[in-house]
C-alpha cells in the first residue's frame, strides 16, 4: 500500500467502500462465479428467477435454504472487522456491499447499503410478511414453506435476474461515491453493474479509489492504486495505519 492512500485515508471526511463476493468466500462463503462456486450444478436462471421459483418453488426453497444454513454457520473475518474499524475512523463512511450473508452487519458496520437483499430474510410474495425461521422450516425437509397468513409463497429477500435493486439502495451509493474523498473497492471483480461502475464514478468526482483484489478486476486500470492480496491480510494494516496517522495529527 502507498503512503499516499494511507494519508488520504487519514485525511479523509467522506468514505465508501464497495465489497463483492471475495470478501464473503475469506469466511467461508462460496462464491457464483468461481470453479467450485454454489451454481455449479445449476444455472442461474434454474435458482435466481422468479419465473423458476413459480415453477419450481421446493427447488429454489430448497437452494436457498441450504445457502442460509451455510452463511449461518459462518462468522465475520478480518477483512470486515478491518471496515468496522475503519467505519469509526472516518466522520462520514458508507459500506456497499453486494453480498447478502449480513457478515459486514455482523462485524460492526452500522451504515450499510445492501445492493443484492440478504438471504437471511425471507418474505412472502402475496402480502408482503416477513417470515420467520418457523415458518421456513419446511424448506429443510425438501417441502414448500407458505405464508401462515395468506398461504402465498414465501421468498428469500435478495435480487434475482432481472429484478430492480432495492429501492434507493443505488441512489444512496452513487450519492456516496460522489461525495467520497476516498473510494475502496474489495473483493469484486466489477463485471456486475451498476455496483460495477461506482469506483469509476468516484474517480470521475474526484476519490482517490483504490481496490483490494487478489487479481485485477474489469476497473482496475481506471483506479489510482491497486493491492493485489487477500482482503483480511490488506485491509487490516491498511486500516490500522490511517488510525496511526491520523493519531498522530492530533
Amino acid at each position: 500500500m502507498s503512503d499516499e492512500l494511507i494519508r488520504r485515508l487519514a485525511d479523509a471526511d467522506h468514505v465508501a467502500v464497495l465489497t463483492g463476493a471475495g470478501v464473503s468466500a475469506e469466511s467461508g462463503v462460496p462464491t457464483f462465479r468461481d470453479e467450485d462456486g454454489l451454481w455449479d450444478r445449476f444455472s442461474p436462471q434454474e435458482l435466481a428467477h422468479v419465473d423458476a421459483f413459480l415453477e419450481n418453488p421446493d427447488l429454489v426453497q430448497g437452494w436457498y435454504a441450504h445457502r442460509r444454513k451455510v452463511v449461518t454457520e459462518t462468522e465475520p473475518n478480518p477483512a470486515h472487522r478491518a471496515l468496522a474499524d475503519l467505519e469509526t475512523l472516518a466522520p462520514n463512511f458508507l459500506l456497499i456491499t453486494q453480498n447478502v450473508d449480513d457478515l459486514h452487519q455482523q462485524a460492526g458496520n452500522d451504515n450499510v447499503v445492501e445492493l443484492h437483499g440478504n438471504i437471511r430474510r425471507s418474505y412472502c410474495i402475496d402480502c408482503g410478511r416477513e417470515a420467520s425461521e418457523e415458518d421456513l422450516a419446511p424448506t429443510r425437509e425438501g417441502k414448500v414453506a407458505k405464508c401462515p397468513d395468506c398461504d402465498g409463497l414465501l421468498r428469500p429477500d435478495v435480487v434475482w435476474f432481472g429484478e430492480r435493486l432495492p429501492e434507493g439502495a443505488m441512489e444512496k451509493a452513487q450519492q456516496a461515491a460522489a461525495a467520497a474523498d476516498v473510494f475502496l473497492s474489495v473483493g469484486t471483480s466489477a463485471v456486475v453493474y451498476p455496483a460495477a461502475g461506482l469506483p469509476v464514478a468516484a474517480a470521475e468526482h474526484g476519490a482517490y479509489t483504490a481496490e483490494v483484489n487478489t487479481g485485477r478486476s474489469a476497473v482496475a486500470d481506471d483506479l489510482d492504486e491497486v493491492l493485489l492480496g487477500k482482503a483480511g491480510e490488506v485491509l487490516p494494516p491498511l486500516v490500522e495505519s490511517a488510525r496511526e496517522e491520523a493519531d498522530a495529527r492530533t
